[in-house]
């Protein structure tokens, strides 16, 4: 069972736009790992996009299962998973993670934000903690 991407994204008019997001492709050849990480990118916004505000939504990519919440608020993130990944737990980390985005970083800047500005470090330590479900005590 395997997290390969974790991202939040700000679903504005007219567009989606990443605001942060962590990888994890080293189980991908190192000449794929750069394409795979602009897929799993592409695919994020692309899904973010299509999802109505106040939805979660599971959708199958290829051989990844990619788990979305999309808030009132405009504030989303997606999971991308193998399909063994318990969707549960996705959306319990998805919750975690918007939550605790929302009250680091201000709603002023979700608009207007990217990767090189937004500045939220705990997605990275997330995708290394849930990597392997269950955890390892």
């Amino acid at each position: 069972m395997r997290l390969y991407s974790l991202s939040v994204l700000y679903k504005g008019d007219p567009k989606v736009h990443l605001l942060k997001a962590a990888y994890d492709v080293s189980t991908f050849n190192f000449f794929q790992r750069s394409s795979v990480q602009e897929f799993m990118t592409f695919t994020s916004q692309l899904i973010v996009e299509r999802s109505e505000l106040g939805s979660r939504a599971s959708v199958k990519e290829q051989e990844y299962l990619c788990h979305v919440y999309v808030r009132n608020d405009g504030l989303a993130g997606v999971v991308i998973a193998d399909n063994e990944y318990p969707q549960r737990v996705c959306f319990t980390l998805l919750d975690k993670v918007l939550d605790e985005f929302s009250r680091q970083v201000s709603k002023i800047d979700w608009p207007s934000g990217s990767p090189a500005t937004i500045s939220y470090a705990a997605l990275d330590g997330y995708l290394s903690k849930y990597q392997v479900w269950p955890p390892h005590r």
